[in-house]
């Protein structure tokens, strides 16, 4: 039923749940789990930088290296339940980026973690995984994870 399963993280504890429903998902059809990590541009974007901090050490570099530090961790996991993992680091709008992955692999279904939070702060501020739910052409399966805030 299922070849390519998406895995989206920003690796916040709000993705825990989902980490193990997709890895469980990708194990029990023996689909490829793709893992993806996004940059997002507008944090960057939105941060004036400094002339004397080096490439290697702005913000864009840490978005990316913390990334990769968490598709890397997801990988492993995934191939510890003897699952075959792609990993990748995009720049982009976080929803667009990882509908347009999605569109570009070809996957038969997007698993996306979101924290648990109320109605208020949803309708504030929205989420990216309700912007993937909504806009995909795809099937999406949404894990909340419950989060404390303190």
């Amino acid at each position: 039923m299922y070849e390519n399963i998406l895995l989206p993280t920003d690796s916040s504890a709000g993705v825990s749940d989902a980490i193990e429903h997709a890895i469980d998902l990708a194990s029990q059809y023996d689909a490829t789990l793709h893992v993806l990590y996004v940059v997002d541009a507008d944090t960057v974007g939105s941060y004036p930088g400094d002339e004397y901090v080096h490439e290697d050490e702005g913000l864009e570099h840490a978005l990316e290296e913390a990334g990769g530090e968490a598709i890397d961790a997801i990988a492993e996991r995934a191939r510890a339940a003897g699952v075959n993992v792609e990993t990748v680091v995009r720049h982009g709008v976080p929803h667009e980026e990882i509908l347009a992955y999605a569109d570009d692999v070809d996957v038969d279904v997007t698993v996306v973690g979101t924290k648990q939070r109320s109605g208020e702060y949803r309708r504030l501020l929205g989420s990216v995984a309700e912007r993937v739910a909504r806009m995909s052409d795809r099937p999406v399966t949404i894990v909340k994870t419950d989060v404390d805030e303190n």
